[in-house]
């Protein structure tokens, strides 16, 4: 036990002890958004949850620990009017494998091109991020799940777009001492490229020199970006209030590759069989300058009616300068 207490607490706490400076420029940024109002709500602690419909997100292994059959879809009203959208469905194709599906969408408003000296032209562009998951997740044991998500990925801007594929990884097990402990490595890819009909221009190979053909078509060459690679390690357990009541914690220690490492913590109680739910969470503890603070949520479930149960789920989020942000998402389990 005391070899397991200090496996748990240098996996959450020696990233902070010896943090290192690894801001740098990613792509598909989109990827390392946080999906879900009940995870958002806990402040991203939910790597050793992951029991509703953005567990592929978090951690793949949940479908399969959590023996989820669920329909779900999440709405965020993101930050600068940008819309982030995420849906799944989860199957069961034996009595200890399932099968996922999952669409992450990012999408915003037309905007207006505008040029050095012709702000006023009349053109409009569009910019859009999407990402299509496909889940497996197997149980080893009655204690021991493991999952996998591979996705492509596509970012488009205007008539220019990089296209990609990455490979999440996760682990969920049940100790022996009750609490849970979950791992995962998320968006595992090669590095991506911007490419298009944008990046044609008309170039003068030599200006010095009189009569040459000053409509050679070019191309600029784009440089390369590694995906936003994050492992997560994270704990959780109930403690039971009653017979219909509980308090649900989770601790998370998340170490990026475009980042310091931080922790996120958070709490959820569940009144009635969680026919009412409430919870609050802090996210990115020691992180400096930290833009993403404390959470709160709110959510429901319809009573059983023939297997069938409704979820609803609301998160507010506070941004330090970004505005906050909200989610809402909708489950059914079949």
């Amino acid at each position: 036990m005391n070899r397991i207490r200090s496996i748990i607490l240098a996996a959450l706490f020696c990233s902070t002890t010896y943090a290192v400076d690894k801001t740098g420029t990613m792509a598909a940024k989109f990827l390392s958004t946080d999906i879900g109002s009940r995870a958002v709500g806990m402040g991203g602690a939910f790597t050793a949850i992951a029991n509703d419909g953005s567990s592929m997100y978090w951690n793949p292994a949940g479908i399969g620990f959590n023996g989820l059959r669920r329909f779900y879809v999440n709405h965020s009203n993101w930050i600068a009017d940008i819309a982030f959208d995420y849906f799944s469905i989860s199957i069961p194709i034996s009595s200890n494998r399932y099968l996922g599906i999952n669409i992450t969408s990012v999408t915003m408003g037309e905007m207006e091109v505008t040029r050095y000296g012709n702000e006023n032209t009349g053109e409009t562009f569009s910019a859009s991020d999407h990402a299509f998951g496909l889940t497996y997740a197997m149980n080893l044991t009655d204690r021991f799940s493991i999952g996998f998500n591979g996705k492509l990925i596509q970012e488009k801007i205007a008539n220019n777009y990089a296209n990609g594929i990455a490979l999440d990884l996760g682990t969920l097990f049940r100790t022996p001492y009750g609490f849970k402990l979950g791992t995962s490595i998320s968006n595992f890819g090669p590095k991506m490229k911007m490419t298009g009909d944008d990046l044609l221009v008309p170039v003068d190979i030599d200006e010095t020199i009189y009569g040459n053909n000053e409509s050679v078509t070019g191309y600029l060459s784009t440089d390369e970006f590694d995906l936003p690679l994050i492992l997560r390690v994270g704990i959780s357990d109930d403690i039971m209030i009653g017979k219909s009541n509980r308090i649900t914690w989770a601790v998370d220690s998340n170490s990026p590759n475009d980042n310091k490492s931080y922790i996120n913590t958070g709490i959820e109680l569940g009144l009635m069989n969680d026919l009412l739910v409430l919870r609050s969470g802090v996210n990115s503890l020691f992180l400096d300058n930290r833009e993403r603070e404390f959470s709160y949520g709110v959510g429901i479930r319809s009573p059983s009616f023939m297997k069938q149960e409704l979820y609803i789920n609301y998160c507010f989020e506070v941004l330090e300068h970004l505005g906050d942000t909200h989610q809402i998402s909708m489950g059914i389990s079949y």
